[in-house]
C-alpha cells in the first residue's frame, strides 16, 4: 500500500494507534467503555491473545471503574420537638424563631396569615424573594388575590401558608420531605383545620403525598378530611398565562365536586 494510494483501513488503524500512544483508551461516560481494547475472547477463540494495529498487541482492557456513591440525604429530623406549637398563634411564633428550622438565611422568615378553620387553605412553595412582614407581598400575592375575589372569597376567608419559613432558591422539596418538612406541613394543616386545601405548586407532592408518585386527592385530620386540589405554581402563572386558564377550569371542576 503506497503512499499515494491510503485507504479507510490504514486511515483507522493510524488514528487508533495515534490515542493508543497517546494513552487515551476509554470514553468518559457514565459507564466506562472501551475504545481501544479487544473485546473479550470467547470460548471458541481459545487463549490466543489477539493483535492491535499493525499487529501490535492490544491495549489492557480498562479497569472498572469504581461503583459512584450517590450522596445521601439528611436523616430524617424530629422538627417539631416534643412539644409541637399546639394553636396557630403558637405555630407562627415557633415558625419565626425556632433554630430548629435551620440557621440563618440571606432572606427572612414570613409568618404565614388567615384563620383556624378557613373556607380554603392556600399553599405555595415558599415565600416570595421580597417578602418580609407577609407573605406574598409581590406580584404572586397580587395575582392570588385577583384568583381568591374571583372565587367570592373574602380576605378572612382565606388561610395563606408556605411550606416553607424563608425564600430558598432552588429547593429540593423530596429531600426536604425526607428531613422532616412532610411532618411539619402536616402538623401545620392540622392546626389550620381547612375546609379545602388549594396547594399552587406540584413540586410540593413529595411533602403532601403517602408515598412517591401518590395521588393526592384528600387531607386527613382530626377534623375531617379536606379535599386537596394541586396546581401549577403562581410563578408559573405569570411566566405563562395560558396556565390561568387551565387552572380556572380544574378550579371550577374540583369547586362545584369538593
Amino acid at each position: 500500500m503506497s503512499l499515494a494510494d491510503p485507504s479507510l483501513a490504514r486511515d483507522v488503524a493510524a488514528t487508533l494507534a495515534w490515542w493508543q500512544a497517546a494513552g487515551v483508551d476509554c470514553a468518559f461516560h457514565d459507564d466506562v467503555t472501551a475504545l481501544l481494547a479487544e473485546a473479550p475472547l470467547d470460548e471458541a477463540q481459545g487463549a490466543a491473545g489477539p493483535a492491535g494495529p499493525r499487529g501490535a498487541p492490544a491495549a489492557a482492557p480498562a479497569a472498572s471503574a469504581p461503583a459512584r456513591s450517590t450522596p445521601a440525604s439528611a436523616p430524617a429530623r424530629d422538627l417539631l420537638g416534643e412539644s409541637p406549637p399546639a394553636d396557630l398563634a403558637a405555630f407562627r411564633h415557633w415558625w419565626l424563631h425556632d433554630p430548629a428550622l435551620g440557621p440563618r438565611s440571606l432572606y427572612p422568615r414570613v409568618p404565614p396569615r388567615g384563620p383556624a378553620g378557613a373556607r380554603l387553605m392556600v399553599l405555595v412553595p415558599q415565600p416570595e424573594e421580597g417578602d418580609s412582614a407577609a407573605l406574598l407581598e409581590g406580584p404572586q400575592g397580587r395575582l392570588l388575590a385577583n384568583m381568591l375575589g374571583a372565587m367570592g372569597l373574602g380576605a378572612d376567608e382565606a388561610y395563606l401558608a408556605s411550606a416553607l419559613p424563608c425564600h430558598m432558591p432552588l429547593a429540593d422539596y423530596a429531600a426536604l420531605a425526607a428531613q422532616g418538612w412532610d411532618k411539619v406541613l402536616a402538623h401545620h394543616i392540622a392546626l389550620v383545620a381547612p375546609r379545602r386545601l388549594l396547594v399552587l405548586g406540584t413540586a410540593l407532592g413529595p411533602l403532601l403525598a403517602p408515598q412517591p408518585g401518590a395521588s393526592l386527592r384528600e387531607f386527613n385530620q382530626a377534623s375531617g378530611k379536606a379535599p386537596v386540589m394541586i396546581g401549577d405554581a403562581l410563578e408559573a402563572m405569570l411566566a405563562m398565562p395560558r396556565l390561568k386558564a387551565r387552572f380556572w377550569r380544574r378550579w371550577m371542576e374540583w369547586s362545584h365536586a369538593a
